[in-house]
């Protein structure tokens, strides 16, 4: 059973999100296609479904990452507000997303307009998602239980690909799986803190190189996991 909050909550929080907004706008988010996706989505839906839950609500609207179960979070706002405005995705790009996670930054890349194709080795998180995700209104994306290293070779090529968990290192297939003329946002580092990379295919092999400044992430593991 998902968490439900009364009416009066939902008002709250509507309000929450707009207090949101103002802060990422400080921090310099432009988009308003982004922005507007931020201010509809109720972030305080997406945590687990735990007795701590209650004292999790009061931080939803907070620019902080929160756990989300499984050993993971849900990233900062200013974080998915940021990848998904890099990625600059017009209506009806095909963007694959590594580490679907609790869906959080899933349904900021539908309202934006994206066909989203999303990639989570840990069952637990796939499994709750995939019935989530739908239950509160985004039913679109394509999501699949694996491995992101290798990303989705049977629904390739992708216009846009974002990676939502730290790299040791660019994994070539995403390469191979993004379209020329396509752009790739991979978090890369292997300790506290990793280099946010922004990728531009010119050619089969040959890319253009942007390293946009540093962010935190929990690491990007290999293989599928049977979950906690």
């Amino acid at each position: 059973m998902f968490y439900q909050v009364s009416k009066e909550d939902e008002y709250l929080f509507k309000g929450k999100r707009k207090r949101l907004v103002e802060v990422l706008k400080l921090k310099g988010i432009k988009s308003q296609t982004v922005l507007s996706a931020i201010e509809k989505i109720p972030r305080h839906l997406f945590f687990d479904n735990t007795t701590a839950r209650p004292a999790l609500l009061d931080h939803a609207y907070s620019d902080k990452a929160l756990p989300i179960g499984a050993g993971q979070t849900i990233s900062h706002p200013y974080t998915v507000a940021f990848q998904t405005e890099q990625l600059d995705i017009k209506a009806g790009e095909k963007v694959l997303e590594i580490g679907t996670g609790c869906g959080y930054q899933t349904a900021v890349l539908i309202e934006v307009g994206a066909k989203v194709y999303s990639i989570e080795r840990q069952k637990t998180l796939h499994d709750k998602t995939k019935l989530f995700l739908p239950y509160i209104g985004y039913s679109s994306a394509k999501l699949v239980y694996g491995d992101g290293y290798k990303g989705l070779p049977q629904f390739a090529p992708f216009d846009k690909i974002i990676v939502t968990a730290g790299a040791p290192y660019i994994p070539n297939d995403l390469l191979l799986q993004l379209n020329i003329g396509g752009i790739m946002l991979i978090p890369i580092g292997e300790g506290d803190t990793q280099e946010m990379i922004w990728l531009h295919k010119i050619s089969h092999n040959s890319f253009n190189k942007k390293v946009l400044g540093n962010f935190k992430f929990v690491p990007l593991l290999q293989n599928k996991a049977t979950g906690y």
